[in-house]
């Protein structure tokens, strides 16, 4: 089976165009839909319907492209195998993360990344819903969410404290929260589907279910609308730091700790052998924000 030809193929899965995929690789469209053809006809299935508008995969297409992820992966990890640490990581590494903490910090970071690694190219999808990576071609994702089982593999980038914080402005109107049960005096700022906390009381866990007048399901609009008076809620350290540092936001309840089982995570398919450039972008982001990240310094 031919190498390049599995590589066009993963590329038109992702692009859902043979010659957009093709002019990639440095394949004219009429070599590119050639090279898909030997594929199927090597395999004995159509991999790809075609139209005069686009192309997308058939049942068989899309059972195929995960494998055929697999393989490519494994060629380039054998090759950095045999080449004794001669081979650098290189091709076009596709990312998928959090649009806030893709924005805040990932983006910043690629300068340094990209320069130790010249011959990598960088696609970031960024995105608060949860992708699929097989589905959508990815090599790795960031995830601050709580892990499920599943066959990715998951490694620790940084913590995810969360803390609860208010604006000067509310506290001074308001007044402070003393106890978590206090907050059912409060308004509460809520990202939607989060509408209980929970606590460490040091005696068993306080869990509160709040009530405010705002609800949203984006991180950044959650904090800006804390910044802006409109109530007390949950910033994980990462996005409020800033706002922190400034003053614009104070952290309330400290003696009572969030109870949150969450980190950013760096998560890729399940292989025996993990391709360099995936590995090189996990070491150097998990060495970039290490155990104590610069944004939790409290």
């Amino acid at each position: 089976m031919n190498i390049d030809h599995l590589k066009l193929f993963v590329r038109v899965a992702s692009t859902n165009n043979i010659s957009a995929a093709g002019a990639e690789l440095g394949l004219s469209p009429a070599v590119a839909s050639s090279h898909i053809g030997k594929l199927e006809e090597n395999l004995g299935v159509r991999l790809i319907h075609r139209t005069t508008r686009r192309v997308s995969l058939t049942e068989e297409g899309k059972a195929f492209y995960p494998h055929a992820q697999e393989v490519l992966a494994g060629v380039e990890a054998a090759k950095a195998a045999v080449g004794a640490g001669k081979l650098t990581p290189q091709g076009n590494l596709r990312i998928t993360a959090p649009a806030s903490f893709g924005r805040m910090h990932l983006v910043p970071a690629l300068a340094g990344f990209l320069e130790r690694y010249p011959d990598l190219t960088v696609e970031l999808r960024m995105s608060d819903t949860i992708v699929d990576l097989i589905e959508g071609g990815f090599d790795v994702a960031i995830r601050n969410a709580e892990l499920k089982d599943s066959t990715l593999i998951a490694r620790k980038l940084a913590s995810d404290r969360r803390i609860l914080t208010a604006s000067p402005s509310y506290i001074e109107t308001h007044g402070e929260p003393k106890t978590p049960q206090d907050l059912n005096h409060h308004r509460c700022i809520n990202l939607l589907g989060l509408e209980t906390w929970s606590f460490d009381s040091g005696q068993g866990v306080i869990q509160v279910k709040t009530n405010g007048s705002f609800k949203t399901d984006n991180g950044e609009a959650v904090r800006d609308a804390c910044a802006a008076g409109l109530g007390i809620t949950v910033n994980s350290t990462w996005s409020a730091y800033r706002h922190l540092q400034r003053g614009e936001l104070v952290q309330v309840l400290s003696d009572y700790p969030l109870l949150s089982d969450t980190a950013l995570w760096a998560v890729y398919p399940s292989s025996r052998l993990v391709a360099p450039k995936v590995r090189a972008f996990v070491d150097y982001f998990a060495e970039c924000f290490g155990e104590k990240p610069y944004w939790d310094n409290e």
